[in-house]
């Protein structure tokens, strides 16, 4: 199984159906898929797509009123920061946490949900390799379709490998995948604890199931499940905060704004069947809780992201215009390869 070559190839001039990321004055970053008599507008001027095709990455270009930008291919951490979003997504600094924690390998099956906006698909896809499957599911249709155009605009196609299925993990992964079948489970919802019993039953022994939530009800609700569950081992949480350094010559000193909370990530593997987890000496703690906390760890309690129909069917169209230019790229080159 080949896995295909991304829309914007690593390396080679740039050619038109490319997402080019342009650097303009004052640092303002502008991210366009180019176009035959495509142009950007600014208060700065205009700037021609014709002017950047052929280019070699990296290049300097000037507008109309000759403000210079620096045109690079978007790197992944680029690309999902400026994609179109149906669903908030996983920010490049957990990702990278996810792929690292999880173990995601060239070869790994994976289970992912919800997909949301298809970023952190794109970051599993790369994990798993060619030889690996990635299997997403998402709930929503609407959200599905901005993922999947994101996916085939950052890869180029559709990757053979990626399985995007709409509807409930709950009701469809025990149809999707065998048994003891799945390596890694990546969930990324609200209750996670709700697809706790299922995960069990896809993990291989020793198979990892990673959480990614926003609050510290939800934490503390998805962790004593897994404890309660006695299929795992007990769950590891953290956080990562990432904090920029402003270094020019003797000035260096932390940025004045860093990347702080974005989300909790909570890890267990998965036991082998019958085996039962060696107890753990711990200090007494407020362990226990009633009904009324477990209202406040509730989806409606914990509070939903919302978007509305007209902003997401915009974002869809957005989406899909933009893989269309990975489409149009990709037949460009299989047009070149049959000319050579």
């Amino acid at each position: 199984m080949t896995a295909p070559a991304p829309a914007s190839a690593p390396r080679g001039p740039f050619r038109f159906g490319d997402r080019i990321q342009l650097t303009g004055p004052k640092g303002r970053l502008h991210t366009i898929t180019l176009k035959e008599g495509g142009e950007l507008h600014t208060h700065h001027g205009v700037l021609r797509h014709r002017d950047l095709e052929g280019l070699p990455d990296g290049s300097v270009v000037a507008n109309s009123g000759g403000h210079e930008y620096l045109a690079l291919r978007p790197l992944l951490r680029d690309f999902v920061m400026s994609m179109p979003r149906g669903a908030a997504i996983v920010y490049p600094k957990d990702a990278a946490q996810i792929v690292a924690q999880a173990d995601i390998f060239p070869g790994a099956v994976v289970v992912e949900a919800g997909v949301g906006s298809g970023a952190l698909a794109l970051w599993l896809l790369r994990g798993v390799g060619a030889t690996g499957r990635l299997t997403s599911f998402e709930r929503r249709e609407d959200f599905a379709e901005v993922a999947r155009a994101n996916v085939e605009t950052f890869l180029g196609s559709v990757p053979e490998n990626w399985t995007l299925e709409v509807g409930d993990l709950v009701e469809r992964l025990p149809e999707a995948v065998e048994p003891a079948s799945v390596d890694r489970v990546v969930l990324d919802m609200l209750a996670p604890w709700e697809c706790i019993d299922v995960v069990a039953d896809a993990l291989a022994p020793g198979g990892v199931v990673i959480c990614y939530v926003a609050t510290a009800t939800q934490l503390s609700r998805v962790a004593e499940y897994i404890r309660h569950t006695e299929l795992f081992t007990d769950p590891e949480a953290s956080e990562t905060l990432v904090r920029g350094w402003h270094v020019e010559g003797l000035a260096v000193r932390p940025d004045h704004r860093m990347v702080a909370h974005t989300g909790f990530l909570l890890t267990a593997r998965r036991l082998a069947p019958g085996a039962v987890l060696p107890e753990q000496k711990r200090r007494a703690s407020k362990s226990s809780y009633s009904d009324e906390d477990v209202e406040l760890w509730t989806p409606g309690a914990v509070g939903e992201r919302q978007i509305t129909d007209k902003n997401l069917r915009k974002r869809v169209r957005e989406a899909q215009r933009a893989a269309a230019g990975a489409r149009q790229a990709a037949a460009e080159d299989d047009t070149d390869e049959h000319v050579d």
